[in-house]
């Protein structure tokens, strides 16, 4: 039997492994680990202009949430204005859209490794409220851009983002033609349009009245609830079909 052992050993440490990250419930109050976020969140009382919201726990810091208003933001120096002057209402929501990516500790469930030079993780598909992606297209349909990703293909040999060659600048409309186009296919689908409305604790709010509490918090929550609740079974399932593979090994 001893050269069954050494096997049975490994099989069981993979297991105990695997129970223990299915188990995981380090999805809630979390930052990235991404270029500018804080290890941990915590209280930020000078956070900047819309970033604001986030004062009491952010991930962000004081200086990240005011340059990040910038029109060029030395962040990542990418400009908003690589079509002409951006419309200061359009310009608002992706101020507001970069304050939630930088500032927000309600995003874990969404949190996933990526391997880039400037981040190891990024969120993805979070259910962003209907209501602040239709306002965001509505506010943005007459600036203009000259792509529907942004997240790659620009020209970066100056230093700072420019359309690539042959692409010609159009209106948002051109290049997002529904309000999901934007906010799906802005960021490689960062974000998932969601068919539910603020307030109602299963999406995510770009915008919210810090007096009345984050609402995300609770969203955050539900759909942890919802990860830890799937782990469990799929936990029961593995050990199941696991121990009646090693049975069949150890008989065979």
């Amino acid at each position: 039997m001893a050269w069954k052992r050494t096997p049975l050993l490994l099989l069981l440490t993979w297991v105990a492994t695997t129970c223990h990250a299915l188990g995981r419930t380090d999805v809630l109050n979390v930052c990235m680990d991404a270029k500018h976020h804080k290890t941990k969140p915590g209280p930020e009382d000078r956070l900047h202009g819309q970033c604001s919201p986030w004062r009491k726990n952010a991930c962000c810091t004081v200086s990240t949430s005011q340059e990040l208003h910038s029109d060029t933001s030395r962040l990542y120096n990418f400009n908003w204005d690589h079509c002409g002057k951006m419309e200061p209402a359009c310009k608002h929501h992706f101020i507001q859209d970069t304050c939630l990516y930088e500032c927000s500790p309600n995003l874990g469930p969404w949190i996933q490794q990526v391997d880039q030079s400037w981040r190891k993780e990024r969120f993805l598909n979070v259910p962003l409220c209907k209501e602040d992606c239709q306002r965001w297209w509505e506010d943005c349909r007459t600036s203009y851009t000259c792509k529907s990703n942004w997240h790659k293909g620009w020209d970066w040999t100056s230093g700072v983002n420019k359309c690539p060659p042959g692409a010609a600048c159009h209106t948002f409309e051109f290049y997002f033609p529904t309000p999901a186009a934007l906010c799906e296919g802005l960021w490689s689908n960062s974000y998932k349009v969601s068919n539910y409305s603020k307030g109602s604790g299963r999406c995510i709010q770009m915008w919210f009245d810090p007096a009345q509490g984050n609402p995300n918090e609770e969203v955050v929550k539900f759909y942890a609830g919802a990860i830890n609740t799937g782990a469990r079974a799929h936990g029961t399932g593995l050990l199941f079909g696991l121990a009646l593979m090693l049975q069949l090994w150890l008989h065979g």
